[in-house]
């Protein structure tokens, strides 16, 4: 508990629960992979990654094939009443070619910085705004690659929050433009911390706080994975009041 509240991140060791779930959800992502409407909607930077938002047909309750959702992340969080349908993130090799109208310079942030971000806060027209008020940020390989692990910047969560919370005041959260705030509390982050990679594998999980600064680290020339590719699921439930986002919990 002390650790994550420092650091942003914890990682799990194996645990049967989570390798037994992950090992029912490989399934059922297996077979979402082939399914060419899915390939069409969420194939990104030359087909070098599945992005599977809200992809995984898991249950309410986050069980797939009737296997339930368990873990040693339970500890840090308030489950959520409903688990909504995790994402299912694929890396190929080759990540990341450069994208259909991504600029060079988006394109050299993700390969130099591993397109770092909070989740939840995106683009509208060039400008950056909260739209998803995660609580959290639960990681589960569904496989043993190591390729393009996850990277954290550690105790970032602590630097974005008090900056955003600076930025937002008493408004309401997704009423502010965040954009120039948010490159600057970004850019002293990579001032001030190293970033380190996160390798976790199957009957591993990882939980992220909902304002760490993460990113995925380039394929390397070293890395290796089966046809299906390196894949995690991300569940990332939202708070059902905004303003709980901000809190210092």
């Amino acid at each position: 508990m002390k650790q994550f509240a420092q650091d942003g991140f914890c990682v799990f060791d194996a645990d049967p629960r989570v390798l037994e779930w992950a090992d029912a959800a490989a399934d059922v992502a297996r077979d979402m992979l082939q399914d060419a409407d899915m390939r069409a909607l969420w194939l990104r930077h030359q087909d070098t990654w599945f992005v599977g938002v809200d992809a995984l047909s898991n249950a309410v309750d986050g069980s797939v094939s009737n296997v339930p959702l368990a873990g040693p992340w339970e500890a840090l969080i308030t489950q959520p009443k409903h688990w909504h349908r995790a994402q299912v993130s694929v890396v190929f090799e080759g990540y990341p070619k450069q994208d259909v109208g991504e600029s060079d310079a988006n394109h050299r942030f993700r390969i130099n910085r591993a397109a770092a971000h909070v989740d939840g806060i995106l683009l509208e027209d060039g400008r950056r705004y909260l739209r998803e008020p995660h609580s959290f940020v639960l990681g589960i390989p569904l496989g043993d690659s190591t390729a393009s692990p996850l990277v954290v910047w550690p105790r970032s969560h602590i630097l974005m929050r008090d900056a955003l919370r600076d930025i937002i005041g008493d408004k309401d959260p997704k009423s502010v433009d965040l954009t120039e705030g948010y490159k600057t509390a970004r850019a002293s982050v990579f001032a001030q911390i190293d970033p380190i990679e996160v390798t976790v594998v199957k009957g591993q999980s990882v939980l992220l706080h909902r304002h760490m600064l993460h990113g995925v680290a380039p394929w390397k020339a070293t890395d290796s994975a089966p046809d299906e590719g390196r894949m995690v699921a991300y569940f990332r439930p939202e708070y059902p009041e905004t303003d709980m986002w901000l809190s210092t919990a």
